[in-house]
This record gives structure tokens, sequence and C-alpha cells, in this order.
């Protein structure tokens, strides 16, 4: 299925690239525009799927066993901390560049519309700070993991 996914994602790709070299301002090159839209979309769509379905496949041959501490004491690691941090960065350089450019207005809309992101990050830079347990050595299996 996964092939299947992947040869007719790269097939609509193609599509609209064929169809993206004859937009023009006219009837015909509207109708062109639309089938580039829709076609890319579904291609890339169809892409992503093919590809996280090939790589959801793949598992470790040999897990380590699962040491669970108990629901008080979860143990915090530098993770939380790097990708918290890294997302507050990339939300200010996004504002500063949207400030910058398009005017104060708009850093206040890209504000509104990033605040989940920024209450996200601030969430776990907060949980680390404030854990009772923290480990320094960044295991991004931990945040990825559905355990």
């Amino acid at each position: 299925m996964r092939w299947l996914a992947l040869g007719a994602g790269l097939a609509l790709v193609t599509v609209a690239f064929l169809a993206g070299a004859r937009v023009a301002d006219t009837r015909e090159g509207l109708i062109y525009e639309v089938v580039t839209l829709l076609a890319g979309l579904a291609g890339v769509s169809l892409l992503l799927y093919g590809l996280v379905a090939a790589l959801g496949r793949q598992r470790p041959l040999l897990q380590a066993p699962n040491v669970r501490a108990s629901a008080d004491e979860k143990v915090h690691n530098a993770a939380e901390l790097a990708v918290g941090a890294s997302g507050l960065v990339v939300a200010a350089i996004l504002l500063a560049g949207v400030s910058a450019t398009a005017g104060v207005l708009w850093a206040m809309l890209g504000s509104i519309l990033l605040l989940p992101m920024i209450a996200g990050c601030a969430y776990l830079c907060i949980s680390f700070v404030r854990g009772p347990r923290r480990e320094w050595k960044i295991d991004l299996r931990s945040l990825v993991s559905h355990d």
C-alpha cells in the first residue's frame, strides 16, 4: 500500500509541475492553476503518507525494558528544555521578522496565532525547571513515545 501511495503521490506532483507550466491569465490558465494546486496538495499528502507508513513499519529489534517511575516522580530530561527553548526562539524570530517587515499590528496578529506554540514551549521549559527530578541528558525518544 505504501508503494502505491508513493507512486501516486509522485505522479500527482509531476502533474502539478506540468500544469504549473501552463498557468496563464486566461480561463484555461486558471483551470491549470486549480489542477496545479489540487494535484500538488494530493501528491504531497500521498508522498508523506507513503513515507510515514514506510518509516512506521521499521521497529527496533531489541528494546530496553520500560522502567517507570511513580506518577509523582516524573523525571524531566533536558530534551524538554531544549525543545521548549528552541520553540520560543523560533517564535521570537518569526514575530521579529513579521514586525520588521509588516508592522506592529501584524506582529500582534502573529502573536495571537503563535500563542498555542508559545504556551506549549513555555510549559515545557517551566515543567523542566520546576520538576522535582531532572536529568541533564537529552533523550528525544521519551518525548515522542506514547507510553
